[in-house]
């Protein structure tokens, strides 16, 4: 390929992936993708430009007419809180035949970061445009940025299907303390957080307190954002699932997962997913080993660690949802799980 595709050949299928929009330009940057690349694709933002790709910019208006008309807007979707194996489950799930798995496409989060006066008309075409596979009876299933959740209800259509994954604050806040990586990305998204769950969470204290605080904030901010998405997603069907009860049985969680989506599959090939070698490396970078087991020894090293600090910022959550329902309803839900 060596032109700007046309607006069919944009419609057609999943050639073509809207990796990126410039809205002050209107541009959008088109990535060509196969089966195999999406597949192999931990993350679809600005990362997987660091091997060489095949790209073309073209006008938003040309994309945006390549979704007029009667397509599909199918997509199954996965919203989640950050390091709670959103990646793992969409890698698995991409295992099964006929689905197409995509993870993190940069193109929602520029929707997203859009203002509220423009954002509609970007958001419109999205749910078609994440849509697009490349055989009819082939399904997508889209695992977006955490903080996309905050416009989950815009991309879900009416009567269509969505994953929404956490962990119990507990096992989040021990989960992000044991990774240097993490805690970097927390501490770059404190500032967002605090203004996204300005209004959700009004007298949440974490401000000069420790790193287990500032992680029961970010808990506090992305479960408040899924249940604030629920509460404007009636007509859709939606799942909840805590990864770490997941854990305890993965071959039962991923098919209960599955069933969800009304993906086919048969329990042996299941069964072989839940067993098989992407249990055993970490999902956002396969060269590297990772297992069920090692998170469940690095959420009790850090407890033992830091477990002062982790039950002050417990009881700081506990606090916080006498004044904040959505608060006090993640919580609850954390209960049960």
């Amino acid at each position: 390929m060596s032109s700007a595709p046309s607006a069919e050949q944009i419609a057609s299928d999943a050639t073509w992936l809207a990796q990126a929009l410039d809205p002050s330009q209107l541009m959008v940057r088109l990535v060509a993708m196969s089966r195999d690349s999406y597949r192999a694709a931990s993350f679809l933002d600005d990362r997987m430009l660091q091997a060489p790709v095949e790209a073309q910019i073209v006008s938003w208006d040309l994309v945006e007419s390549a979704m007029d008309g009667e397509l599909r807007s199918d997509a199954r979707w996965i919203f989640h809180i950050g390091h709670v194996g959103s990646t793992l489950v969409s890698r698995l799930l991409g295992e099964i035949g006929n689905v197409l798995a995509l993870r993190e496409p940069r193109i929602l989060r520029d929707v997203m970061s859009l203002p509220l006066e423009i954002r509609d008309r970007h958001l419109s075409p999205m749910a078609r445009l994440m849509s697009r596979s490349f055989a009819q009876d082939e399904v997508v299933c889209v695992k977006t940025t955490s903080f996309v959740s905050e416009i989950a209800d815009a991309l879900v259509p009416p009567g269509e299907r969505a994953l929404f994954m956490y962990a119990s604050p507990r096992n989040y806040l021990a989960g992000i303390l044991s990774g240097t990586e993490s805690l970097k990305e927390m501490s770059a998204r404190a500032d967002g957080r605090v203004r996204r769950m300005a209004t959700r969470v009004p007298s949440l204290e974490w401000q000069k307190r420790s790193a287990a605080h500032l992680a029961a904030a970010a808990w506090a901010c992305e479960m408040t954002s899924l249940e604030a998405a629920a509460e404007r997603m009636p007509e859709r069907m939606i799942a909840w699932s805590d990864f770490d009860r997941m854990l305890d049985d993965v071959p039962r969680g991923l098919a209960d997962i599955a069933a969800h989506f009304g993906f086919e599959a048969e329990p042996s090939q299941i069964d072989a997913i839940a067993r098989g070698p992407l249990m055993r490396r970490y999902s956002k970078a396969l060269e590297y080993e990772y297992s069920p087991n090692l998170r469940r020894d690095l959420i009790a090293q850090e407890g033992t660690l830091h477990g002062r600090d982790i039950e002050d910022a417990l009881a700081m959550l506990d606090a916080a949802a006498e004044k904040s329902p959505l608060l006090a309803r993640a919580l609850a839900r954390s209960m049960e799980s």
